[in-house]
């Protein structure tokens, strides 16, 4: 058996015949991943380049709204969807995909964002709102359905980069060349007494940030470099780039995160550095003893989460931020208490919250700024879809969660004669959990898991896991 090149490339502590089921499912009712999903006798760089600039412009949704603007925005996503729903149709005709393996939380979720139209109280807005829904969920399964695990890594790795690249470059164009704070395009023709949140760009590079990047927002950037820094890493243990170029991306990472000084990002980056580390030494521990394990696992997330909100006083002022997460409590309270007027379905679905609309103009208003969002993506559903859709929505984490967790502790078959009968774990195995992680950490602090990229991405992640639950193979070397 050769040595693998993957540096989370694990055996377990004793060798185990491989066997690859014929049937439909395994151990645990677990779905084997269908042959041809992502399939090689068609070029795929093709597809890939699209989902990359699709992952691109969905998670970079901000610049493009500030460049161009709305109208510009929302041809832009609706060319880019029905271009990803032509190439999704083709692949699902072809490999005639079994409906029953799709997502179905998933399907609920959506289901029950549409249906809220027949008790919205406020229809117009919506439908608009279902539309953009729609949109992100063609994308994500076009995605999940016609790239493999590998390919969505090239294609977001891709994404990240460019996103991570030009927000350095912004930055460093505006500070050395602009030398104040720059108005997005859209909202400065001709505009005036502009709140400071709505700048593009503060120009604060040279003084040590914060910085905001291509997409206006300094919690948002660094989002991004979260994800980043989980696709960077797991391409790095992959080898799927050279140690060099690994290491600089890792690097450049590093940095912008320390430059954006978000306390919140900060913290999921902590959160899923733990999950990583558990879920690294239960790989290690045999599969009879794990259940052993898991309380632990469990009273680390709890105490990681307690020491949190006792710390959060000291920390969050080192990095200028007040210690009620800037505001978001007072958010939480107003929201909650609307919400109790509709408890049990909701208002009505409507993803981003129209300014046009009642109550969301006038909702929420700090220092002039009007917040369009609830700060909480589980407030949020409360809000629109009741307790009805904080179920449902918690059903699709959790059972995301579950298929995502499986992937990534359990071993990959590695079937043929240099296989040497043994099983191994694969760090693109990690991806899904690690990505999951940090986009439900960040529901906690703000809204856009239920919009745009994020939204993407889960999706993704919902449906991918149920349709390929393990990564494929490492090619024999």
């Amino acid at each position: 058996m050769t040595t693998p090149d993957d540096p989370l490339l694990t055996t377990p502590t004793r060798s185990v015949p491989v066997q690859v089921p014929t049937g439909p499912s395994t151990r645990r009712g677990r779905a084997e991943p269908l042959a041809g999903v992502g399939p090689a006798e068609h070029r795929p760089a093709g597809r890939i380049r699209l989902a990359g600039f699709v992952l691109f412009t969905a998670l970079g949704a901000d610049a493009w709204q500030s460049l161009l603007g709305w109208p510009a925005f929302i041809v832009l996503v609706t060319g880019l969807s029905v271009a990803a729903g032509v190439v999704l149709v083709q692949n699902v005709r072809r490999l005639r995909l079994p409906w029953m393996r799709y997502s179905k939380p998933l399907a609920a979720f959506v289901v029950l964002c549409a249906g809220s139209f027949v008790w919205s109280q406020y229809n117009s807005a919506t439908l608009l709102g279902v539309g953009a829904q729609l949109l992100a969920s063609v994308a994500g399964v076009f995605i999940a359905l016609t790239l493999t695990w590998s390919e969505i890594l090239t294609a977001l790795g891709t994404a990240l980069r460019w996103l991570l690249g030009l927000s350095l470059v912004f930055e460093l164009f505006t500070a050395v060349f602009v030398g104040h704070p720059v108005g997005a395009v859209w909202l400065f023709s001709g505009g005036q007494g502009v709140p400071p949140d709505y700048q593009w760009s503060t120009a604060s590079l040279l003084d040590g940030g914060p910085i905001e990047g291509i997409v206006g927002n300094r919690n948002l950037l660094a989002f991004l470099v979260l994800l980043a820094l989980i696709v960077f890493a797991v391409e790095w243990a992959s080898k799927t780039r050279g140690p060099i170029s690994s290491g600089a991306w890792i690097g450049l990472a590093l940095l912008e995160h320390g430059l954006t000084r978000s306390a919140t990002v900060l913290m999921a980056t902590m959160a899923v550095g733990f999950v990583l580390v558990v879920a690294l030494a239960i790989r290690r521990v045999p599969v009879a003893r794990r259940l052993s394990i898991y309380p632990f696992g469990i009273a680390g997330v709890v105490g990681l989460a307690v020491l949190s909100v006792e710390l959060a006083d000291r920390f969050f002022p080192l990095l200028g931020r007040s210690d009620d997460l800037t505001g978001r409590l007072a958010i939480w309270n107003t929201v909650i208490d609307l919400a109790w007027q509709h408890p049990f379905l909701g208002w009505g679905w409507i993803s981003y919250w129209a300014p046009w609309v009642e109550p969301f103009k006038s909702l929420i208003v700090i220092d002039g700024t009007v917040y369009l969002q609830a700060h909480n993506a589980w407030i949020d559903i409360f809000l629109q879809l009741g307790v009805v859709g904080v179920f449902v929505f918690g059903c699709l984490i959790a059972a995301t969660a579950v298929r995502s967790w499986w992937m990534a502790v359990d071993p990959t078959p590695t079937p043929g004669p240099t296989a040497g009968g043994r099983l191994h774990y694969r760090a693109i195995a990690l991806l899904p959990l690690l990505l999951l992680t940090a986009l439900v950490i960040q529901s906690l602090t703000e809204s856009r898991l239920l919009i745009e990229g994020n939204f993407l991405l889960l999706v993704l992640l919902a449906t991918k896991v149920k349709f390929d639950p393990l990564p494929e193979p490492l090619p024999e070397r």
